[in-house]
């Protein structure tokens, strides 16, 4: 039987774990405590940092434009990671489901994850354009009289169809290798009870699926704070009047725009701190309601 080498002493560890550490610190932590001490002060572009302490926080808890960008950001949150989750999952389903090509469907699926963002919202942007969309001229032709990017709701749904339609890619890959876990005994019994296969996917496979999809709600959580901002940017730059002007988008402007970089950095700490909450909630629901057999 061949033997592996193991590491026992404390100096092989270090080294082991050295690049990540420094990866870790350079790019995570340093950035973080920077973000909170620019927090402190005011700062702008060309001028010398004041401190004001707290002051930034208070100002953003009577901010009626910043609380409406919260509840936009929450929003727009719940529906990208409630629609990344369902259609993924069903067309997962139905992969699984068919035996001829499997493999092209797969990739037909996963492909718009392999694109970049930017490239995504420009896809987006010629499907919805008010002119030349290939969506909005056969919409239209039906007396449904469309502004995509002029109408506040109608702006905010095609950044939230950008978003999932991004993610569902990503979702899939782990989705589909969860269920091909599945006892093939199980789906059998089903279809001999005379399950119907929407019941079999949400009684039988969901159950046993679950340490995967509350991972992937976590993941997409993350996603739709902080991984959305080129969908924004390009398609709405946070219009029209702010109807998209979810947190990424509004930090973002806040420094690069206005030049007030402590107010922008309280903005980040903040929504560190929402996210973190948020991902709180979601491992305390992973360790109660999670499935790992046995």
């Amino acid at each position: 039987m061949a033997s592996r080498e193991l590491f026992h002493g404390r100096l092989e560890a270090a080294v082991l774990l050295a690049p990540t550490v420094l990866v870790s610190v350079v790019f995570l932590y340093y950035p973080t405590v920077m973000a909170f001490r620019t927090s402190l002060f005011d700062a702008g572009f060309g001028q010398a940092p004041a401190f004001v302490g707290v002051e930034h926080y208070q100002t953003l808890l009577t901010d009626p434009a910043y609380h409406r960008s919260v509840g936009i950001s929450v929003l727009f949150a719940a529906l990208v990671v409630g629609g990344v989750m369902v259609v993924s999952l069903y067309l997962t389903f139905l992969i699984h489901e068919v035996d001829v090509r499997q493999g092209a469907y797969l990739i037909a699926v996963i492909w718009p994850y392999a694109l970049p963002p930017a490239v995504a919202a420009l896809v987006f942007l010629f499907i919805f354009h008010p002119t030349l969309g290939v969506l909005t001229g056969p919409i239209e032709t039906l007396g449904v009289d469309l502004d995509w990017f002029n109408d506040g709701p109608q702006a905010f749904a095609v950044v939230t169809l950008t978003a999932i339609w991004k993610q569902i890619g990503y979702n899939v890959i782990f989705m589909i290798a969860a269920m091909n876990t599945i006892p093939d005994a199980l789906t059998e019994t089903a279809r001999l009870d005379g399950v119907s296969r929407l019941r079999r996917l949400v009684s039988v496979y969901v159950p046993m699926m679950t340490p995967t999809l509350f991972f992937l709600v976590i993941i997409n959580t993350i996603y739709a704070f902080f991984g959305t901002f080129a969908y924004v940017d390009l398609l709405t730059s946070g219009g029209p009047a702010n109807a998209t002007n979810v947190l990424i988008f509004d930090l973002y402007r806040e420094a690069f725009s206005y030049f007030n970089f402590g107010v922008a950095s309280s903005k980040s700490v903040v929504l560190f701190v929402v996210v973190g909450l948020l991902m709180l909630v979601q491992f305390r629901l992973t360790d109660k309601y999670s499935y790992y057999g046995g």
